[in-house]
């Protein structure tokens, strides 16, 4: 199937204006394209370089027409936006991706059973939509992590258990429909970011290794410290996620990397993601700037990785005074002075603990000698917050 092929100086629209939705609007905004941002938030992100504000809800009626009057295509940049809205607008304009893909992505019992469906490995799990689900013989699934079928990210929504009682006691606390997964012995976890055109053409990003702390992504490796045949694996099944669900746009597919080097996959997000953020400084093109192909039915453009690099995310830790009214900016200049490091602040009016508010990417000849120096960025600016970092 073919798209429409929208050239500059048409309107985009875009669901969200969070910073995902700001580091579109300036891929947009640099390309030639005019952007109008639907977001509640009166101080969103994107908003300061978007065309237009439509500061209204989700599903606000009259924003979702002007949008579907004004726009010649609208995406999104997170999978909890209203996935009926998106039909809606379907209706009216190009949109992408479908709703249909946003609403797999935002269910895990919806996700894990369409990779299951299309022969993609995954962890044992299963299904819990009322307490007699844990009633039967659960060693399949225990030790393991009971998540929230919906609305969890970073960490959110997730227990770990390791008997039949507290499954129950987890599954009686949450009181959602939830996935009971099993727990495995993880080497690390990698992701993919694939862009795939309505007319079936893909780019696979080179795979990055990403390291969490406390549930939320801390440091993305590039190259990921992983063979050639793995990496070309979870590039592959990336693409068969995008082909089977006929996604048109950017997709992130995570992947856990288990002792005996086999792949599972974990889960995936119908947007750029926050291990994809590397893209801005050390690939030939940027995940944002692939999304705005994508919906404006351009072909993907190059994704090849120009240096090593590791992608620090910047949490509100590391503001001194973070959620306070003593609150105030870090001194930037220790990250300012790398030759080959490049800062991107979110402009989030409030820093919070554990808000992501910025990200820093720093090139060089390796990705372990990045990673070692903004492993030590970091601490610096623990320190200066006052904080240490806790295991």
């Amino acid at each position: 199937m073919s798209a429409p092929v929208i050239l500059p100086p048409a309107r985009l629209g875009i669901l969200g204006g969070g910073q995902l939705g700001r580091m579109f609007v300036q891929a947009a905004r640099t390309m030639g394209y005019t952007v109008t941002v639907l977001d509640p938030d009166p101080d969103a992100p994107a908003a300061e370089f978007a065309n237009l504000h439509l500061c209204a809800a989700f599903d606000d009626a009259e924003a979702l027409r002007q949008l579907a009057d004004s726009c010649a295509a609208i995406t999104t940049e997170f999978e909890n936006v209203n996935a009926e809205s998106m039909r809606w607008l379907a209706q009216h304009t190009v949109v992408s991706p479908r709703g249909e893909c946003v609403a797999v992505a935002q269910d895990r019992i919806r996700e894990k059973t369409f990779f299951q469906q299309h022969g993609l490995p995954v962890a044992p799990f299963l299904p819990v939509t009322q307490a007699d689900d844990l009633d039967s013989d659960l060693s399949d699934y225990l030790p393991g992590i009971l998540k929230t079928a919906r609305l969890g990210y970073d960490g959110k929504g997730q227990q770990r258990v390791r008997t039949a009682e507290e499954a129950r006691a987890a599954w009686q606390q949450l009181g959602v429909p939830c996935v009971l997964e099993k727990m495995l012995p993880l080497q690390l976890e990698i992701s993919a970011i694939v862009t795939r055109a309505a007319d079936g053409q893909m780019a696979v990003f080179p795979i990055a290794e990403n390291q969490h702390h406390q549930g939320i992504l801390d440091v993305t490796l590039v190259p990921a410290r992983v063979s050639t045949d793995l990496a070309q694996a979870a590039q592959q099944a990336a693409c068969r996620v995008a082909a089977a669900l006929d996604y048109v746009g950017v997709l992130a597919v995570e992947f856990f990397v288990l002792e005996d080097g086999l792949l599972r996959v974990n889960e995936m997000a119908p947007r750029p993601h926050n291990s994809g953020h590397y893209t801005l400084d050390a690939t030939v093109s940027s995940q944002f700037q692939q999304q705005v192909r994508a919906m404006c039915g351009l072909p993907p453009a190059a994704t090849d990785l120009l240096r090593p690099v590791a992608m620090l995310n910047l949490l509100g830790d590391v503001w001194p005074g973070a959620g306070t009214d003593a609150c105030r900016e870090p001194d930037w200049q220790p990250l300012q002075a790398e030759a080959q490091g490049f800062l991107h602040l979110y402009g989030k009016r409030e820093a919070r603990i554990g808000r992501k508010m910025a990200h820093y990417n720093l090139l060089a000849d390796q990705a372990n000698t990045a990673a070692e120096r903004v492993a030590v960025l970091r601490d610096t600016l623990l320190q200066a917050a006052g904080r240490a970092r806790k295991a």
